[in-house]
C-alpha cells in the first residue's frame, strides 16, 4: 500500500507541516525579542522622501510585470477574456498570494474570479500552473547565473564557503536549461498530471517566460537596493532576495513575516547594522506586501459588486 492510499497519511503530513511552522514561528519571535526596535524605528523615520519615492515606483514595476504572467497563459490557452480583466485577475491573486499564502491567493482567487468570468477548471488550472511555472523558471535561470558567476561573499563565522552556492547555481542553471531544452526539442509535448493534460510551450513561449520572470525578480532586488542606500551591491542583494524567497516557501510562514527579515540579517549583518537592514525591509514590506494588499482588496470589492449588480434575479 502507497503512502498516499493510507488514511492517516495526510494527517500526519499535515501535522508535521503545522509543528515546523510553529517551531520557526518560535525562532523568530525567539529573535525578535533581541532587536533593538528603537534603532529599527529610527532608521525607517530616516528613509528619504526620494528613496522610497525611486523603491515605490519599482514596486509598481514588479506588480505590473507581474500581472502580466498570466497573459502568457491566455496565449497559452486561447480563451478570449480581455487583456484588461486577465491583468486584474492576476494583480489580485498575487497580492493576496504575497501576504497570505499561495492557497490564499494564487489558487482560490484565480478560481473565483476566472470562473466568475467564464472560464473553466480545466483552462483556469493551465492558466495558474503556467503562471507558477513562469515565476519560478525566471527564478532558477537568475539564480543560477548569480551564484555561478557572482556567488555571494558569506559571513566569515558560517562554515559553508561560496563553492557551495556556485555548485547550486550551475544545478539551476542546469535546470532552466533543461527547460528550454524540453520546449525546443523534445518530440512528446503533453503530460498527464493529476487529470489535467499539460502541453510545452514552443520555444518563443519558454524563452518570454524566463525573460519577464527574471526580470521581475531583478526589479524586487533593485526596490530592496534602493532602500539600502547603496550600502550593499545590488549583486549581492540580489542573491540574499533569491535565497530568502526559496527560504519562504520552505517555511510556509504567511508572507515570508520575519523570515525575509532573517535571512538578510543572516548574511548581510556583517555589513550595515542590522537596525538599518530592518528598516529598509520594513520600508520594502510596506511598499511590496501591505501597498498592493490594500489596493488588491478595493479592486477586489469593486469586483465583487459588479458582479452582484449584474448578477441574475432568481
Amino acid at each position: 500500500m502507497k503512502l498516499t492510499e493510507r488514511p492517516w497519511w495526510p494527517w500526519a503530513k499535515r501535522a508535521v507541516g503545522i509543528a515546523f511552522m510553529v517551531l520557526v514561528v518560535a525562532l523568530l519571535v525567539k529573535y525578535a525579542r533581541t532587536v533593538d526596535w528603537q534603532e529599527v524605528r529610527q532608521s525607517v523615520q530616516e528613509l528619504p522622501r526620494s528613496v522610497l519615492f525611486q523603491a515605490g515606483l519599482l514596486c509598481a514595476a514588479s506588480h505590473l510585470l507581474y500581472s502580466c504572467f498570466d497573459l502568457v497563459g491566455r496565449r497559452y490557452t486561447r480563451h478570449g477574456l480581455p487583456v484588461p480583466q486577465v491583468m486584474s485577475v492576476n494583480f489580485i491573486s498575487y497580492a493576496f498570494n504575497l501576504n497570505f499564502g499561495s492557497l490564499v491567493g494564487g489558487v482560490a482567487f484565480r478560481y473565483r474570479l476566472y470562473s466568475r468570468l467564464g472560464l473553466d477548471y480545466a483552462t483556469i488550472t493551465r492558466v495558474l500552473t503556467l503562471s507558477m511555472l513562469t515565476n519560478w523558471l525566471g527564478y532558477l535561470l537568475l539564480a543560477g547565473i548569480v551564484f555561478t558567476v557572482a556567488p555571494l561573499e558569506l559571513p566569515p563565522n558560517w562554515k559553508m564557503d561560496s563553492h557551495g552556492l556556485q555548485l547550486l547555481g550551475i544545478a539551476l542553471l542546469a535546470a532552466a536549461l533543461a527547460y528550454l531544452l524540453l520546449c525546443g526539442w523534445s518530440k512528446k509535448r503533453s503530460w498527464t498530471i493529476r487529470g489535467h493534460e499539460l502541453i510545452l510551450p514552443r520555444p518563443r513561449m519558454a524563452l518570454l517566460q524566463l525573460a519577464i520572470s527574471s526580470a521581475n525578480w531583478m526589479i524586487m532586488a533593485a526596490a530592496v537596493y534602493i532602500l539600502l542606500q547603496g550600502k550593499i551591491a545590488y549583486p549581492q542583494v540580489l542573491s540574499v532576495l533569491l535565497i530568502a524567497a526559496v527560504a519562504g516557501v520552505i517555511t510556509h510562514v504567511p508572507a515570508g513575516l520575519g523570515v525575509l527579515e532573517a535571512v538578510f540579517v543572516a548574511l548581510l549583518s556583517h555589513k550595515v547594522p542590522e537596525g538599518q537592514l530592518l528598516g529598509a525591509l520594513l520600508g520594502y514590506r510596506a511598499l511590496y506586501y501591505i501597498g498592493p494588499l490594500l489596493a488588491a482588496a478595493l479592486l477586489y470589492l469593486a469586483v465583487e459588486v459588479k458582479a452582484r449588480r449584474h448578477a441574475p434575479i432568481a
